[in-house]
């Protein structure tokens, strides 16, 4: 079984990569192969809404970020996305490869449990962390909980570290996101079938 970490920050190893390697080695701890791909800091397409994955099954933009992605989403059982707070919300660059993602891959998606993690100087890890649960509640998605909301603190380059309630936090998670795993490939339920999407539009 294998989990994706996104880091969504364009440091690839700051406060945001600190937080997702404390999920990635609890993970490995408990049997789960877990690999963090970073964004980085060159600027990210984003979606403009035309239409065309709908008929060709992918994003119409062929870029490498996307690509990678993408890719590892092919064989990936479980996701975790992680991103610094920018103005209480997360970075744009991070929400622009997730939406062409989610509405492109959405099959790569569906009941693969996912996780959101924020990191933040003082405060927006809320709102940060709803916003990316969306893309989550929105796909079929089980969303791993933790003790505490998925939040880490830390301002300058390595003082998430500092943080032992947000790294406990993120231990957490990553030993409830491996029993899930391990559950759901053990045996239970099978994917419930849904019904066709009906999408309704209150502009006529």
């Amino acid at each position: 079984m294998k989990v994706l970490l996104i880091n969504g920050s364009p440091h690839p190893k700051g406060n945001t990569f600190i937080a997702l390697s404390e999920v990635a080695k609890t993970l490995e701890g408990n049997g789960i192969e877990a690999e963090i791909v970073s964004i980085g800091a060159k600027a990210v397409q984003g979606c403009i809404a035309c239409g065309r994955c709908r008929e060709i099954g992918r994003c119409v933009f062929n870029d490498e970020l996307y690509n990678k992605v993408r890719e590892k989403l092919e064989t990936a059982d479980g996701i975790v996305i992680g991103s610094p707070v920018y103005y209480a919300g997360p970075n744009g660059s991070l929400c622009a490869l997730l939406d062409r993602l989610f509405y492109s891959a959405g099959s790569l998606l569906a009941y693969k449990p996912a996780a959101a993690v924020a990191v933040c100087r003082r405060g927006g890890a809320s709102a940060t962390f709803d916003r990316l649960n969306k893309y989550f509640t929105i796909n079929n998605m089980p969303v791993v909980s933790s003790q505490y909301w998925n939040s880490v603190h830390g301002a300058r380059p390595g003082e998430a570290t500092q943080d032992i309630e947000g790294l406990q936090t993120m231990r957490t998670l990553g030993r409830n996101m491996a029993w899930m795993l391990k559950n759901l490939k053990q045996g239970g339920e099978t994917i419930p079938s849904g019904e066709p999407w009906t999408p309704t539009n209150f502009i006529r």
